[in-house]
């Protein structure tokens, strides 16, 4: 299997109406994704915010907890934030792992609607992840998900989570379960 990373996207997402904006970063977030792509063992993860104030307030964040009185009362959340970097845009994202790796990878977007387009399983997904040499980006989308712009430039799109009835699940749970599903022992849809 091939390397596989989790980006979790602030730009370009939707807000409730549907216009692309930019949402803001939390701290939560960051380490909570990183500790379940860690769990994983996901190769790395990125937090792709355009705002360069949001990337230093990451970088606060990761030094807090890899090097500061964090990293003293709790190190092993700098083992999973080990993993994590601020990058400015999905297409950063892409070259850094594309520089790691030596291939560009594929993208692989998570929505909580199929957003019109044909969806993968998690059993195809897992099926190919096992057989594919290309590294694998799986985007998370904040606010209220990703921007059609990322949904059409993905490689797949996976299945929701829940198809039908309410869906409105935190981006750390829905990437917890999207990994599991991916790469849990349990089963997989």
């Amino acid at each position: 299997m091939a390397s596989v990373y989790s980006a979790l996207i602030h730009y370009p997402v939707r807000d409730r109406e549907g216009t692309i904006v930019t949402s803001a970063v939390t701290n939560v977030d960051v380490h909570d994704l990183a500790r379940s792509s860690r769990t994983y063992g996901l190769a790395g993860y990125y937090v792709v915010t355009p705002i360069a104030a949001q990337r230093v307030l990451v970088g606060r964040i990761l030094d807090h907890w890899r090097n500061g009185a964090g990293a003293r009362r709790t190190p092993e959340r700098g083992v999973a934030l080990s993993i994590c970097e601020a990058v400015a845009s999905i297409d950063a994202a892409c070259a850094a792992i594309t520089e790691r790796e030596g291939k560009e990878p594929r993208l692989i977007a998570t929505s909580a609607r199929s957003e019109g387009r044909p969806i993968v399983t998690y059993e195809q997904e897992r099926a190919t992840l096992a057989t594919t040499d290309l590294p694998t980006l799986i985007v998370f989308g904040t606010g209220h998900g990703l921007h059609e712009s990322v949904i059409k430039r993905a490689s797949v799109v996976l299945a929701p989570i829940r198809p039908t009835g309410y869906n409105h699940l935190s981006v750390r749970a829905a990437t917890a379960i999207t990994l599991d599903r991916l790469f849990g022992d349990g089963p997989s849809d």
